[in-house]
């Protein structure tokens, strides 16, 4: 029934004129409407000294705005009719969700545009961990250490043999950026470009879960001109992350040891992990930590209480009065606290982003006046105008999808 609503919806698109994306998405119900911003809840602290400016985000864009529900669209809080109040977080956006129903429980601006920091190593772990063998063993390159100074680093050296495991427990629980560089050039193909093939799958991937937010320009997170994420997106990748044992063996890991390297004379040593939220919550699954001084600090957390498995996601956040990890543990009781059928959201899957396997009708090929070769309908498979009332339907038909799906018991709005 969807996929035909769709359709339909792309037949009847081709017969209205429209001038542009926006013009449609404005004529979209409710969620390319207006809305009055809900503030968060927010403790009273001060801004810390010397915080560089955040980079400017792209403008909104109201239909990948309510991916998920139309109730997602907004900068300010959304939460159940008559749920409690969450607990005050210096976070800028939040979301907690159910990564077994896909139900959202609520959140601060959800699809609003954050930097990730390493938090972005997720998106690195749900493209490439399938692809590589944990057993396999590669030698570190010099370009493997080309990271931001004083960043975090698992302390990878330059001809050092390494297997895909042990990299990987170093960049989860280390946060090692040489990590993140030495494993997105062996998934690129272990070329000089190998690392930006990744950065390609990583956002080919992040558009395929329906992340429409994110967009990487480093595997680790290190800050890049036009690299942001949301906290929805970061659910999405998470979902996908804590499906896959490994992953979850790797972020559940205290401590692991880098081995020796006797070719370069040099012993091994441990390390540990700093998502203290493995240490001290009970029923934690793991996540990730992050921190750049122009992201703040962000953090993906999950953990299983009752048959329920839900995930916190946090953005632009400050160290005190908590940590990222202790404001997503107090999320996480907020949202472990609500009833099971308490929603105001879904995460969506690919299957729901899928096109419509029907094809949409194409017009007749205009007359014109230019060269055979260029009237050639074979040459020229779209008019101009036909092309871009196709990508138009594209990018609103996961709205007006998954408008249609919403199947909650008690709908969700925002509260004060």
């Amino acid at each position: 029934m969807i996929r035909r609503s769709l359709a339909a919806l792309g037949v009847a698109l081709l017969t209205v004129p429209l001038s542009s994306p926006a013009e449609a998405a404005a004529a979209l119900p409710g969620a390319a409407r207006a809305r009055v911003d809900v503030p968060c809840p927010k403790p009273k602290v001060a801004p810390p000294p010397n915080r560089p400016p955040r980079p400017v985000p792209p403008p909104d864009d109201p239909v990948g705005s309510a991916i998920g529900g139309d109730t997602l669209a907004t900068h300010g809080l959304v939460i159940p009719a008559g749920a409690k109040p969450p607990p005050a977080v210096t976070a800028t956006t939040w979301m907690v969700a159910d990564l077994d129903t896909g139900e959202v429980l609520g959140g601060c601006g959800p699809h609003v545009f954050q930097t990730p920091a390493s938090v972005q190593k997720t998106l690195l772990a749900a493209t490439v961990i399938d692809k590589l063998n944990p057993k396999q063993k590669i030698t570190v390159a010099r370009s493997d250490l080309n990271i931001e100074p004083d960043s975090s680093a698992v302390g990878l050296l330059v001809g050092g043999q390494y297997s895909i495991s042990t990299l990987w427990l170093g960049l989860m629980l280390n946060s090692g950026n040489d990590a993140a560089n030495a494993l997105a050039r062996l998934a690129g193909g272990g070329g000089a470009d190998g690392v930006a093939r990744t950065v390609a799958a990583m956002n080919a991937n992040a558009r395929r879960l329906g992340a429409y937010q994110t967009h990487a320009v480093t595997p680790s997170g290190l800050d890049g001109p036009g690299q942001f994420t949301s906290a929805y997106d970061l659910a999405l990748i998470a979902r996908v992350c804590f499906a896959n044992a490994d992953f979850r063996r790797y972020v559940l890991t205290r401590s692991a040891q880098m081995p020796a390297q006797p070719k370069l004379k040099k012993g091994g040593f441990q390390f540990q992990n700093e998502n203290k939220l493995v240490y001290n919550y009970p029923g934690a699954l793991g996540g990730k930590t992050g921190f750049t001084t122009v992201a703040r600090h962000s953090y993906v957390g999950a953990a299983k209480r009752n048959g329920r498995t839900l995930v916190v996601t946090l953005l632009g956040a400050e160290a005190r009065p908590q940590r990222g990890w202790q404001q997503g543990a107090a999320l996480l009781d907020w949202g472990f606290a609500l009833p099971k059928d308490e929603s105001v959201g879904k995460l969506v899957s690919p299957d729901d982003l899928a096109p419509s396997p029907s094809p949409i009708p194409k017009p007749a090929a205009p007359k014109s006046a230019v060269s055979g070769a260029e009237a050639d309908d074979s040459s020229q498979p779209m008019s101009f105008l036909a092309a871009g009332t196709v990508a138009l339907v594209l990018a609103v038909a996961p709205l007006l999808l998954l408008l249609t799906q919403r199947r909650r018991r008690r709908p969700g709005r925002r509260q004060p």
